[in-house]
């Protein structure tokens, strides 16, 4: 490969070519010379957009398969995925994050439909409200947060969901039917930011009230393992602090051997020379809630997230995660 050009793979998403245009900046400022191309790909979730993800593989088969394999190919030298769409309970034969950016933040929000006040919500505490999200994670922590609250299936882009839930427009379910319209979404703040609707968040919910998803907010270049010229042109744009952060909470992930279908969660902290990690799985009813809490040295993030997730499955993690898996 030429030094000066690089072709990098992305969804057609308004976040993911927002996520990729802010990596070809980056590299085009600290490589000079360097020639960016963006390829766009209309992943299989992306072209779905109502049936869940679990039948395209979950988020790995939906989001990241095609690119992954132009990238195995040789058509392409990297691929921009958000971190959290990347599984982490299965090996990647050949590929390797060459890159992760600086972390945007990674909480979660509420967005309300026109009409709807956050006042409103907090007196009902969500009963007879319906939220939207596709997220078993952010529908477990909704049922454990609003036990009166009707979650229902809601897919599509950060700005194609707000748009949806603006025009009261109901979405169709998997198998059939129609759910909604709905009173509310959770989402990603970082999507939300990335696609300009920032100012639609009417709450933002704290990392105790609903943990991240493990990678939230962190946006992953992943090229061949054995391409070094990709390997050290990537490498000139990564921060050490998010790519720690996602090597101990992607850790977890390992040895809980998570699927798509598992509320899992997980976040990272790094002060000085320490880290502190937490993580956390529920049933998606919310209702059965396990957490585990350590702190580390920063330098060693697998070990710290291989102890977490231990000290989850010595609290019975296993047993959920198991009753959840699809049969």
């Amino acid at each position: 490969m030429a030094a000066t050009r690089l072709r990098i793979g992305t969804r057609k998403s308004t976040m993911a070519l927002a996520q990729t245009e802010e990596i070809a900046r980056r590299l085009a400022a600290a490589v000079p010379g360097l020639d960016v191309e963006i390829v766009k790909f209309e992943t299989t979730g992306d072209s779905d957009q109502t049936s869940k993800l679990l039948q395209h593989g979950g988020k790995g088969g939906a989001f990241v398969a095609e690119i992954r394999d132009a990238v195995r190919s040789g058509k392409l030298h990297a691929a921009m995925h958000s971190l959290k769409d990347m599984p982490g309970n299965e090996d990647t034969p050949g590929l390797v994050i060459g890159a992760t950016l600086t972390r945007d933040p990674p909480g979660d929000v509420l967005v309300l439909r026109p009409g709807v006040s956050i006042e409103e919500f907090r007196r009902s505490r969500g009963k007879g409200f319906k939220i939207g999200t596709n997220a078993v994670r952010r529908a477990a922590y909704a049922r454990r947060l609003f036990p009166h609250v009707e979650v229902i299936h809601y897919r599509g882009a950060a700005d194609t969901r707000v748009r949806k839930l603006d025009h009261l427009e109901k979405q169709r379910l998997p198998g059939g039917g129609e759910a909604g319209p709905a009173d509310a979404l959770i989402m990603a703040r970082s999507g939300l930011e990335r696609v300009g609707l920032a100012g639609r968040i009417a709450f933002e919910f704290s990392v105790q009230e609903m943990l991240p998803a493990v990678g939230q907010g962190i946006v992953a270049v992943e090229c061949a393992a054995l391409d070094w010229p990709t390997r050290g042109i990537l490498a000139a744009v990564d921060d050490a602090a998010a790519h720690r952060s996602a090597d101990a909470e992607r850790e977890v992930l390992w040895v809980l051997n998570g699927h798509c279908n598992s509320p899992i969660a997980g976040f990272s902290t790094i002060e000085g020379a320490q880290m502190t990690l937490t993580a956390s799985v529920l049933d998606e009813a919310g209702g059965l809630f396990i957490e585990a809490s350590r702190s580390g040295p920063a330098d060693r993030p697998r070990e710290l997230g291989r102890a977490v997730g231990l000290e989850l499955l010595q609290k019975g993690a296993a047993a959920i995660i198991e009753r959840s898996r699809p049969v």
